[in-house]
């Protein structure tokens, strides 16, 4: 269950003070710790000093929630996250859109970038602008029958039970496969959750003549969180995200998190 320990890479820019409110409200759900962190690169006593400041200011946010602050000395901001996050075993990473990006849409930076490729623990990105309204909703996870989306539906199907939300499982006609196999892989994940949990999964199949049009053609609740499994040709127990995953991301009016390869 991701959420026991949530490490947030924070900066004093919009997208850090996002993921900030995204991760406060991921842990206070979930009961679990808050770690903050900042990342600083090396021979740089100036941004050491700045670092402090910053996690300073995330600590006037958070009160009077309890959580551990950590500034960490690292070439880059995604590989300090992923490295400090596997020290202090946490086990999801939250990050915000990169500056410049569409309001309500998630724009990927250097950082996040980063993480979407090689983190070995969980990873979490909030849309520009958004605004917690609570805990989630709704778990939606993108569904395309290969193992490594057959692994995650129990998964996303207890983290449902954890949080107390509906599952939706969905999937996208895009108009390349046959609607009917489409669906009755669907039914076949649907049945994988039931099996895995007790949980009966809502199903939709969204269609459209690209990525974009299929997300828009769904409805997405506010406070809902979307999950990716990780690309077969991620590593063992690291993210991966493949072209279709990387466009939902891109389309998404939600948070969406990708689960390593393996995530169990």
């Amino acid at each position: 269950m991701i959420g026991e320990h949530v490490i947030v890479g924070y900066t004093s820019d919009p997208g850090g003070q996002d993921a900030l409110a995204l991760a406060s409200t991921i842990t206070q759900v979930t009961g679990g710790e808050l770690t903050v962190a900042t990342i600083y690169p090396p021979g740089s006593p100036g941004l050491a000093v700045e670092a402090q400041a910053n996690l300073a200011h995330a600590a006037e946010k958070l009160e009077p929630m309890p959580a551990e602050y950590i500034s960490y000395e690292s070439r880059g901001t995604g590989r300090g996250l992923s490295v400090l996050a596997s020290r202090i075993r946490a086990d999801l990473i939250v990050v915000g859109s990169a500056d410049g990006g569409r309001h309500g849409r998630i724009a990927i930076g250097a950082t996040s970038n980063h993480l979407l490729h090689l983190s070995s623990e969980a990873v979490m990105v909030t849309p520009a602008g958004y605004t917690p309204v609570g805990g989630p909703a709704r778990l939606t996870l993108a569904y395309v029958h290969r193992p490594q989306c057959d692994a995650a539906v129990e998964r996303v199907a207890q983290a449902a039970l954890r949080f107390g939300v509906p599952l939706r499982l969905i999937t996208f006609d895009l108009r390349t496969e046959d609607p009917g196999k489409l669906r009755d892989d669907l039914a076949l994940a649907v049945r994988l959750a039931w099996e895995g949990t007790g949980i009966e999964a809502e199903a939709e199949v969204a269609g459209g003549h690209d990525v974009a049009a299929a997300m828009a053609d769904v409805e997405w609740l506010p406070g809902e969180l979307l999950v990716c499994a990780a690309s077969e040709d991620a590593q063992p127990h690291r993210v991966f995200l493949g072209e279709l995953s990387m466009k939902m991301l891109r389309a998404s009016p939600c948070p969406v998190t990708v689960l390593p390869r393996g995530f169990s």
